[in-house]
């Protein structure tokens, strides 16, 4: 994990915490333009309580690298243009509720105000944004680990099931091939209770047959008993 020191004295540690922005809200809240995406010199020497003598000597000596992360000054005609949008978006009441420059107008973005924090050493408010930058980064790298930890332990255990699927595979092959026999006695024994249930209405006929076998030979005994008597 980077210190401060490191932070203040590497360009490209700084570049690698642009996107941080929300850190600096979360140390003090930042004023910005009547456009919400933009502030002036003073207004960045005002957040981190330092002189706007102090802002310009920074912003002079790491003039390169602010303007990749947003900063940018205004002459002529884009400095119109710009007044004239901001004094449309101005609540101010009027022209003279809203400060414009005369010849030109250095702006900076909330990256740019973050990247100042970065290098900014004589403000107690840009060393809380940085601290605040590291805390953040050394509380994910704890839940990182912790989160490391926990899917080592997944994985252990997925490699414990996969070791006791491999012993339960010949155990559900024998038992599936125990559910098959199962399977063909039951066809059978359902083969049999339906013959079995067959069997009762021949068994029906025959009783039938015989009833009429029966009264027909008590008609030959009757029959024969009237000649006898004759």
């Amino acid at each position: 994990m980077p210190t401060e020191v490191a932070l203040l004295e590497s360009p490209a540690l700084r570049a690698e915490r642009m996107g941080r922005v929300d850190a600096l809200d979360k140390v003090e809240a930042l004023v910005m333009l009547p456009d919400g995406m933009h502030l002036r010199t003073e207004d960045v020497a005002r957040y981190f309580e330092v002189s706007t003598a102090t802002l310009k000597r920074l912003t002079d000596r790491h003039q390169r690298e602010l303007t990749e992360n947003g900063m940018r000054t205004l002459r002529g005609a884009d400095l119109r243009v710009f007044h004239s949008d901001m004094l449309s978006l101005w609540k101010g009441g009027g022209p003279e509720g809203y400060p414009q420059a005369a010849t030109q107008l250095r702006l900076y973005t909330r990256r740019t105000v973050l990247n100042v924090a970065m290098i900014l050493r004589d403000s107690d408010i840009a060393r809380c944004v940085r601290t605040r930058l590291l805390d953040a980064e050394e509380e994910l790298r704890v839940s990182y680990a912790s989160l490391d930890r926990r899917v080592s332990q997944v994985e252990r255990c997925l490699a414990g099931v996969g070791s006791a699927l491999q012993e339960l595979g010949p155990v559900l092959g024998r038992m599936s091939c125990r559910l098959d026999v199962l399977d063909r006695k039951l066809d059978v024994t359902h083969q049999v209770v339906g013959a079995v249930s067959v069997r009762p209405a021949e068994v029906s006929q025959d009783i039938a047959r015989l009833d009429a076998c029966l009264d027909d030979v008590a008609r030959r005994v009757r029959g024969l008993g009237r000649c006898t008597s004759g």
